[in-house]
């Protein structure tokens, strides 16, 4: 992606089932259950860039023993840095307790860390500071074991604030007015009701104070406390929790916007926000990795029974699409194969934009991550060529000569790499003027492979401000001297904001936002822009389930093809001598590719939530009033 996007966040939880000596016996160490929490979130990475977290619970501890542990980080490399941290402590304990070496219990006992219970969390802020007190997992403490609660997530919700007034309304005085904060002080104080009520019971069946506690642990109801604190949660969220005597659970929106995969065996039951994390690092077969269901949670009890509970009503599945273009990991089979079909379905417009002249057009991709749609396109491309091998074969076949014969079969489809990016580079410098001219550096072109009659075709993953491509991609490509540069994005035109998890809460920071302004403008047809802005201001205080997305007006009159080629011109500076043409996905072929992730309310403004009408209505009157506040 060429453009800076900011990331979802990724959760891994590990329960092992077995007593910690047995994966000393079978593995070698009673460090199993840490060793792959480390791989899990280093395989999410890709998910988390400015803090990571890892929180542990041992089971059946002795009253006084620390039985919680927790270390996060905001460092450069914060799942290098938590884990050097907890790698640091146990070799400390272990070398000036040598006995605990092949002491298992000991370890348990007197190594922080060890447990039973593991959850992990790789954080990209979208909303909040960077600081080390917004990463995941935030805790809640009590000295009742069971209203210890730690909670992660990869969400955001619409409703923050009235998720917030809420916990007012019972009395709360929550210490900041954060959606993580809100959604586990919710959970909190229902899981404190439980545990109260529970109390009486015990108290009236005659048990005492500790036996009362043994029977909370027995009868507590994850299921029931989820299902009271979610009751008016509006967003995308996949979440996991545990409690402090060893209960947990992971429970995913109604309408699947987030992702979440589980896995289990005799030894340990596993959960991630990709499949690919799981399946590589318990070695485990693609089909024997479930995707946990909309609106439904995975219980697991401090025994290690595990079951699946409906919490909420499922809504019309709306799995983010953007995890199958851009964010999960493209060695997942399944992404892979889509992200393939992405490439391919896009070469049609391709070769209407270059006019079926393969021969001289050039092939390549910016950046990396767009390289699995390449190769799809490439493949379509390669049918193409075929075909014209073909007829150009049948056309000549009476007097074709094996000269003739061998030039047209040596016509290959020309592909290259041309843009290479400096990651030792760094635009630290902010005043405009020096800043652009170091953007236009950050990739290295290779020269000598396209020629002045060449047309050039990138395909990028998505467009979305499209910031990087005028300030330095475009202008970087265009000192190889193309006839033609052909950008492709393999996503859609991004028109609408995100309120689930991604960075794009600004309207007018879309660059499909702003072709949409521009066409208006050039065809005096400005005046929709305060009608639109009357109409979102008409739904203000309007309860969410009637809010209707007004932006939608605004892109109505023009076709896809009108937008983007308006953008092409917005990103194409004076300076750029090659033409230039963007091509977009449609929003028809996205959903051929990706047919079980339909979530597309970037692209069609379609929220899968009443929330989201309401914010998008609030990001356009922030537009109209100059207002710089998020919308939700």
């Amino acid at each position: 992606m060429s453009d800076a996007l900011k990331h979802e966040c990724g959760i891994a939880l590990v329960r092992l089932l077995k007593p910690l000596e047995f994966y000393k016996e079978k593995y070698g160490t009673a460090f199993y259950g840490i060793n792959k929490m480390y791989l899990m979130m280093e395989k999410q990475h890709n998910r988390g860039q400015d803090g990571a977290g890892f929180a542990s619970i041992k089971l059946n501890v002795e009253p006084g023993e620390r039985y919680i542990s927790r270390v996060r980080s905001n460092a450069a490399q914060p799942i290098q840095d938590i884990f050097s941290k907890i790698n640091n402590r146990i070799n400390d304990e272990l070398t000036q307790n040598p006995e605990y070496k092949d002491d298992v219990s000991a370890q348990k006992t007197h190594i922080p860390y060890l447990g039973e219970l593991m959850l992990g969390h790789v954080r990209y802020g979208t909303f909040g500071g960077n600081s080390v007190e917004h990463v995941h997992p935030f805790l809640r403490q009590n000295n009742w074991m069971h209203r210890n609660l730690i909670i992660a997530g990869n969400f955001n919700m619409t409703n923050t604030t009235e998720l917030f007034d809420d916990l007012i309304k019972l009395g709360m005085h929550p210490k900041e007015k954060a959606d993580t904060i809100t959604v586990m002080e919710k959970i909190g104080h229902f899981l404190d009701d439980a545990v109260r009520k529970l109390y009486k019971k015990a108290k009236a069946k005659g048990l005492s104070k500790i036996e009362s506690s043994q029977f909370i642990v027995e009868n507590i109801n994850l299921a029931k406390i989820l299902r009271k604190s979610a009751i008016h949660w509006d967003g995308g969220y996949a979440m996991a929790g545990l409690l402090g005597h060893g209960d947990s659970f992971v429970f995913r929106d109604p309408a699947g916007i987030r992702p979440a995969f589980y896995y289990k065996d005799d030894e340990v039951v596993v959960v991630a926000s990709e499949r690919p994390a799981i399946q590589t690092v318990f070695n485990v077969p693609f089909e024997e990795i479930k995707e946990l269901d909309p609106g439904h949670a995975l219980l697991l009890r401090k025994d290690g029974y595990m079951s699946i509970s409906k919490i909420l009503e499922p809504l019309e599945k709306k799995s983010c699409s953007f995890e199958r273009i851009y964010f999960s990991r493209g060695s997942d089979a399944e992404i892979y194969q889509e992200r393939k079909n992405l490439g391919k379905l896009l070469m049609p417009k391709v070769l209407k934009a270059i006019k079926h002249d393969t021969e001289n057009t050039v092939f390549s991709f910016i950046p990396n991550t767009a390289e699995t749609s390449f190769y799809g396109m490439l493949e379509a491309a390669q049918d193409e060529l075929n075909k014209q091998k073909n007829d150009a074969i049948l056309e000549e076949k009476e007097g074709l000569t094996n000269e003739r014969l061998q030039e047209i079969l040596s016509h290959k489809i020309r592909t290259e790499k041309i843009a290479i990016k400096d990651v030792k580079l760094r635009t630290f410098i902010t005043e405009d003027s020096s800043r652009d001219d170091l953007v236009a550096h950050v990739y290295d072109v290779t020269y000598g492979v396209v020629r002045k009659e060449d047309n050039l075709v990138i395909i990028d993953d998505s467009i979305v401000r499209g910031t990087t491509l005028k300030k330095s991609i475009l202008k970087m490509l265009d000192r190889l001297n193309p006839k033609k540069i052909v950008v492709v994005s393999s996503a859609p035109q991004i028109r609408y904001p995100d309120c689930y998890g991604i960075d794009m809460a600004r309207l007018e920071a879309l660059v499909a936002f702003q072709g949409a302004l521009a066409l208006h403008k050039d065809r005096g047809t400005e005046s929709i822009i305060d009608v639109i802005y009357k109409k979102c201001k008409a739904q203000e205080g309007v309860p969410d389930t009637e809010q209707i997305n007004h932006v939608k007006e605004l892109y109505a009159p023009f076709t896809d093809e009108e937008v983007s080629d308006k953008i092409a011109e917005i990103i194409s500076e004076k300076s750029i001598k090659a033409e230039v043409k963007v091509i977009f996905q449609s929003v028809d072929d996205l959903h051929k590719a990706c047919p079980d992730n339909l979530g597309d309310w970037y692209f069609t403004g379609n929220y899968p939530t009443p929330g989201g009408n309401r914010v998008v209505n609030k990001a356009y009157i922030n537009f109209v009033e100059g207002n710089p506040e998020r919308a939700y």
